[in-house]
């Protein structure tokens, strides 16, 4: 009897990404603090956009996503023709893969870096080869170090998930310049807006010819549930994934909320003004209950125990009071727990129970 159908390579290599949880047994309000979700929401012109699409379910959406890309170039200053559109902006990162790399080849990814990175890699049958960051920071030196004759793509995140530290742009400049032109160099830009003036990588773009940067509507944008992303390169490697991209892969009610979302930018200084004071309040919170974290260019803070054992116990005690953030031995950092900047209640009661934590352990 036949065994039936055999999967590509590596596709079995894959170990399945697990979400931020978002609910707990027997506790009908929670605090979800394991997702990096904006807690304000999105825009209200956003909800309006969504409305209006509902009027016009029965039609089928745009295929070149026009609109939406000329309003994401109107915003940041970009060409339109160079911005690509999907689902999130993991599918954009899966196409380069898919365009750039396959069975034999090597993907480099940083040793904290995104856990998609690794799936993306074996999704299209290629290698992920994970590199040594230093200090949680990624270390541009051994990226280099590890690139041989099977490089095809590198990814990192600046903002990083989970560490939330940052690269500089020289830093990246020096990668860039230093990699050989084969090899796409991918900047995963999802926090970018939430460094004040940061270009998530976008004038790199027009001086290095394999170079793409990709940011997502997910975070800032709070259009978490609706899945927008979008990448920006060269025309030559937009033209490539174009080929690959589904006719209809955005709907009507993604495309139009995206739009009006990119556009309301009073909406995004607001966001980004109010994380940017309560990530300051939690980080110094936290330090003063003995809990350190690296300084945050994101919506989270990377909260850092003693070990894994102390870090797996105060996730037990905050998950007995209905708060939920994220364990992430899955990236390495089996010491540490990534804590979004919720609003400002949310931030207090966090504080508050890690405070309460960290005083009965030390209470004996």
């Amino acid at each position: 009897m036949s065994d039936g159908p055999k999967p590509q390579p590596g596709i079995m290599e894959i170990s399945l990404y697990e979400g931020g949880a978002s609910s707990l047994a027997g506790v009908e309000n929670v605090i979800k603090l394991s997702s990096n979700e904006n807690p304000w929401g999105p825009s209200d012109k956003a909800v309006e956009a969504i409305t209006k699409a509902a009027r016009s379910l029965h039609r089928y959406p745009g295929t070149d996503h026009a609109e939406l890309r000329a309003a994401i170039g109107e915003v940041h200053g970009l060409d339109p023709d160079r911005i690509i559109c999907g689902v999130g902006s993991d599918e954009v990162l899966t196409w380069i893969a898919e365009a750039y790399a396959g069975p034999g080849d090597e993907i480099i990814v940083t040793e904290h870096g995104f856990s998609m990175y690794p799936i993306i890699a074996h999704g299209v049958g290629a290698t992920p080869v994970t590199v040594a960051e230093r200090d949680r920071v990624v270390d541009v030196d051994a990226i280099l170090g590890a690139v041989s004759h099977r490089t095809r793509v590198v990814f990192i995140a600046n903002p990083a998930n989970p560490t939330a530290t940052m690269v500089g742009q020289g830093e990246i400049a020096r990668l860039a310049a230093a990699l050989p032109d084969r090899v796409v160099l991918v900047l995963d830009g999802a926090y970018a807006e939430f460094v004040d003036g940061f270009d998530g990588g976008a004038a790199l773009v027009d001086r290095f010819a394999n170079l793409m940067m990709t940011r997502t509507f997910s975070k800032v944008y709070g259009l978490g549930g609706l899945r927008i992303g979008w990448g920006y390169a060269r025309a030559e490697i937009i033209a490539v994934l174009n080929r690959l991209r589904a006719p209809f892969n955005l709907s009507t009610a993604q495309l139009l909320a995206a739009e009006a979302a990119v556009r309301d930018q009073a909406h995004v200084a607001r966001c980004r003004a109010e994380n940017d004071r309560l990530r300051e309040w939690l980080a110094h919170a936290l330090a003063e209950h003995g809990v350190p974290s690296d300084t945050s260019s994101t919506n989270f803070v990377l909260a850092r125990f003693a070990d894994a054992a102390e870090a797996e116990a105060c996730d037990a005690f905050l998950k007995a009071d209905g708060v939920i953030v994220r364990k992430v031995a899955g990236y390495g950092l089996p010491h540490c727990l990534r804590i979004t900047v919720g609003d400002e209640a949310a931030c207090r009661r966090v504080a508050h129970l890690v405070g309460q934590f960290k005083g009965r352990a030390a209470d004996g």
